[in-house]
């Protein structure tokens, strides 16, 4: 007599006998071909807008000046990010203007407030970060298999909100039932609990998921501790992570075929 085959023995992969029925994924680096870093390049256009916007309030900031009080929010945002934590843009925003005055923050009007914060977190939607040109076909095939997608991303001075812009200008937004960016629920990766909060958003325990991420540490380890398997993107298609991956792709084209083989 021929066995039955168990319900959980199919779609869209079983890596450790495990069905996957959810597949998350890092933005930067990976279905972002510009990593973190590269969020340093929107610099020179946030202090522009902000120190615009500070002219028209009648505060009047000199570029040098307004320099070092952003360099002073990338110190403490630095000590802060070590730790596995995170605020929303809004404290950016207010720590840089401190650090210009202590009153300062107290003094703008909520409109102007509401101008620095889109001065500071908007650039990238003028000069938007190159997606994985493998990523939509990836997208549709592990949707059409019936995963559920979601986004664990830890965000920089680009605030989730203008993540979400740039996913829907680029047509991608509507893959993913859930978008969990470290600026709005103030967990980073590698911390454990960022992966289970949005597995629970989800409704699917970490057993039956994947974590998608080029980083070693951030998104490999990170993803294990929190009980889920993890595939690394690297550009040679070579494990980086101390802690070895499920499986190791080079581009999103080849994420489909690699949940296969995880069968």
């Amino acid at each position: 007599m021929r066995a039955t085959r168990s319900a959980e023995s199919h779609r869209p992969g079983r890596p450790g006998g495990r069905v996957i029925r959810a597949v998350t994924l890092d933005l930067w680096g990976t279905l972002f071909l510009d990593g973190p870093a590269s969020d340093d390049r929107y610099m020179r256009p946030r202090l522009a807008g902000m120190q615009t916007v500070l002219a028209a309030a009648g505060v009047l900031v000199a570029p040098d000046r307004l320099g070092r009080a952003y360099a002073t929010v990338g110190h403490w945002l630095g000590r802060l990010w070590q730790m596995n934590g995170d605020v929303s843009i809004r404290e950016h925003v207010e720590t840089l203007l401190k650090a210009l005055d202590a009153a300062l923050p107290g003094q703008v009007s909520p409109e102007t407030m509401v101008a620095l914060i889109r001065a500071y977190g908007s650039p990238a939607l003028v000069a938007p970060p190159a997606i994985d040109q493998g990523a939509r076909t990836a997208l549709e095939a592990l949707a059409a298999d019936g995963a559920l997608l979601a986004v664990v991303s830890n965000t920089m001075r680009t605030p989730g909100e203008v993540v979400r812009q740039i996913l829907d200008q680029a047509g991608l937004l509507p893959f993913f039932r859930v978008l969990t960016f470290s600026d709005e629920c103030g967990i980073r990766k590698p911390a454990r609990a960022i992966f289970l909060r949005t597995l629970e958003e989800l409704g699917v325990p970490a057993r039956h998921a994947v974590h998608v991420g080029d980083d070693a540490i951030l998104d490999v380890e990170g993803a294990r501790d929190a009980g889920m398997a993890a595939i690394q993107v690297t550009a040679d298609g070579r494990a980086t992570a101390p802690v070895k991956p499920h499986a190791v792709i080079r581009h999103l084209g080849e994420l489909p075929a690699a949940l296969r083989r995880l069968r």
